[in-house]
């Protein structure tokens, strides 16, 4: 599961540094934030002959081969199928996908947004080739050529799956029943020290698109994209809410106990966790706040130095594929991206729950992205702050 996704502290310091080594060539996909240009890599032409072997950095639960649970397998087909034998690392954070991928040992990494930028402006990931892909065709329309995963048009993944950050609270605890993260925020909550945040700098952005909502007057247009000032109040607001906070969590199963034990009420959750809970006899709920939320949506990259690029790419369609794109999916509790897979879930509710195919719900969802100083709601005037001024703020704001 989604277990150790907690951001650290060797993010995005180096990225305004790589961003200007090589030229933006044809495959380098232009510029991106502040007219920053990825080096020039090449992508692959033509599928040829497998390698006979990929080697690939992923999230636990993203590349299953019936080890942990006979029933959840997508990986020995693949390996039947293609001869394409799966050799998976498993990362407990971005930062170490990111480590992992410079040393040119890996194929493919299942990158999340607060990664897929460095890697992508650290020439360290090649652009895909989608014709290639076939499925790819059948990748919902909102995960395509974004921000995070493209560069001026040119992809730069495939992508997996995606989620939000709801709000969970206890129903027979919290009432009335929240529709803001206002209730999070709140100096005079009831709820003080039973309230739960995410434990990660990234959670920086909740605040912001809070303030975006409620604070016009700050500017704010991207949760990801502040200034001194819109930074400096979004720290304040969570210097402000670590007094109401019981724990700050990153590990989902230590949520799940903390709502069920009552020690948490209300706070920061994931649908899986919410899920979780109720399966627990929790009296829980969890809702996508009137300000929208922030969230993830994870790519599937191959590496500029891969050794095995045609079992890669092979690894890449097969991963969005409906059948396996919907286990996964199930398995590791988040949307598939392939719209086909929706009619491959065993749970034919699976896709309703998670808002797959709900286009209106995920325009709400800001998904994580990487902070650079080059501010990535197109702002030149003004120097954003990176990732690693939110790594410092957020050691102040815990204390």
């Amino acid at each position: 599961m989604r277990t150790g996704r907690k951001l650290t502290a060797l993010a995005a310091v180096g990225l305004l540094a790589m961003a200007g080594c090589g030229d933006g060539g044809a495959d380098a996909g232009g510029s991106g934030p502040g007219g920053m240009k990825p080096p020039a890599v090449d992508k692959l032409a033509s599928l040829g002959t497998g390698e006979g072997q990929v080697n690939i950095v992923a999230w636990a639960g993203y590349v299953e081969d019936g080890s942990n649970d006979p029933k959840v397998d997508w990986v020995t087909d693949f390996e039947k199928q293609t001869g394409c034998q799966v050799n998976v690392k498993l990362a407990g954070t971005s930062d170490e996908m990111v480590t992992l991928m410079k040393t040119g040992e890996y194929d493919v990494v299942s990158a999340s947004g607060d990664a897929s930028l460095r890697l992508i402006y650290g020439g360290d990931v090649a652009p895909v080739n989608t014709d290639l892909i076939s499925n790819y065709k059948d990748v919902f329309d909102g995960l395509k050529l974004k921000q995070w995963n493209s560069v001026d048009g040119v992809a730069y993944g495939i992508p997996h799956g995606r989620g939000a950050n709801l709000l969970m609270y206890r129903t027979d605890v919290v009432k009335p029943a929240p529709t803001s993260w206002g209730a999070v925020f709140d100096p005079n909550s009831p709820y003080k020290g039973k309230i739960t945040a995410y434990d990660s700098p990234i959670y920086i952005a909740d605040a912001a698109l809070y303030l975006m909502k409620t604070q016009p007057d700050l500017g704010i247009k991207n949760p990801y994209a502040l200034d001194d000032k819109q930074f400096n109040a979004a720290v304040d607001l969570l210097k402000k809410q670590n007094d109401l906070i019981g724990e700050y969590w990153s590990d989902y199963t230590k949520e799940v106990q903390a709502f069920k034990a009552g020690n948490s009420v209300l706070g920061t959750t994931w649908q899986v966790i919410a899920n979780l809970a109720t399966a627990d006899k929790a009296p829980v709920d969890a809702i996508l706040p009137e300000e929208g939320a922030t969230g993830w949506s994870d790519t599937w990259m191959i590496s500029a130095k891969s050794k095995h690029p045609n079992c890669a790419y092979r690894w890449m369609d097969h991963i969005i594929s409906p059948k396996a794109n919907a286990a996964v999916a199930e398995w590791f509790g988040e949307a598939p991206s392939n719209k086909l897979a929706c009619a491959e879930t065993a749970d034919k509710n699976h896709c309703k729950t998670y808002h797959a195919d709900d286009e209106a719900y995920f325009e709400k969802v800001w998904y994580w992205n990487t902070p650079v100083q080059q501010c990535l709601d197109g702002r030149t005037d003004v120097k954003c702050k990176d990732y690693a001024a939110w790594t410092q703020a957020w050691t102040t704001i815990k204390g």
